[in-house]
């Protein structure tokens, strides 16, 4: 078993911890922020999550997938052969959790209570980098962290809707930005067209017993119309609509304008007619994170 990962890779995650070989941990700048009493996590706020007791990862350092609008590095492992088991990967980003901790033990302005909180994380939120359904054990991994005393919290394109089906985590959303296939060629930039794929995840969504939740990344200039999506969320029928804003950062700054990136204004608008068109009321917003909650 092998996994070889690019310089440029490592360079490109700073800040990141390594777990095995395919999964990877982050704390997030909402958690930084919780510690120094700063503010918190969207997800806080509509969800009820703690910040500062949320571990951040993935299990897949791949997608299948090229988004425009991804601030991450597309180009993630060069190769890889074999797969770590869920027990290992739970363990090992833990600890990666506590190495990424330590290094706030010095910080000035540190809520020492929380911190101390910190080290026994309670949520994960398997959405960090890449596509998690790729991993063939998400849900084992799930379970895993589950019987640790974890929420879990998991995001997905949507391309494997047999993943979809088998796990059952404590809140998933599919994060979708194409209305159409030919917007899914042009924004999502596949393998191969995953556009049947996705519908079929919708459908699974609206089946679901648990919490599901149907992510908008709204592109100005792109897919801003609320009436493309009726048909979408009629399919999926979430307990959740985010309608958050595509965020000017990293590397999608070389693929999108700085113009592409909505005000809050512009997601509330869109959020409003969201709201007339589907029945779906507004419960939410943060206007910092340029996020609208829908439900």
């Amino acid at each position: 078993m092998d996994i070889t990962i690019s310089k440029k890779l490592l360079k490109d995650l700073k800040g990141y911890q390594i777990v095995g070989r395919h999964s990877a941990v982050k704390t997030c700048l909402w958690l930084k922020k919780s510690l120094k009493d700063r503010g918190v996590c969207y997800k806080q706020k509509f969800y009820g999550i703690k910040s500062h007791r949320c571990l951040q990862m993935t299990p897949a350092l791949m997608c299948n997938q090229s988004c425009i609008y991804c601030w991450r590095p597309l180009e993630l492992l060069d190769k890889l052969e074999g797969w770590d088991e869920p027990e290992f990967i739970v363990e090992e980003s833990i600890k990666a959790q506590h190495r990424l901790l330590s290094g706030f033990h010095g910080t000035p302005n540190v809520n020492k209570k929380k911190l101390e909180e910190a080290y026994k994380p309670n949520q994960v939120a398997i959405s960090l980098i890449g596509e998690p359904t790729l991993y063939p054990m998400l849900d084992e991994l799930i379970e895993e962290y589950k019987n640790r005393g974890f929420t879990t919290f998991v995001v997905s394109n949507g391309t494997n809707p047999e993943v979809i089906e088998k796990i059952e985590p404590y809140q998933l959303y599919i994060s979708l930005t194409a209305y159409s296939e030919e917007s899914h060629l042009l924004l999502n930039k596949p393998s191969k067209n995953y556009w049947e794929e996705i519908n079929k995840s919708l459908k699974i969504l609206s089946d679901k017993d648990g919490r599901t939740v149907l992510r908008l990344t709204l592109i100005k200039g792109y897919n801003m119309k609320a009436e493309n999506y009726v048909k979408l969320i009629e399919k999926a029928s979430p307990t959740f609509i985010e309608a958050k804003a595509y965020m000017y950062l990293g590397y999608s700054r070389l693929r999108l304008p700085k113009t592409a990136m909505p005000e809050h204004a512009d997601v509330k608008l869109f959020a409003e007619e969201l709201s007339k068109l589907t029945g779906y009321e507004i419960k939410d917003e943060s206007p910092i994170s340029r996020v609208v909650l829908l439900a």
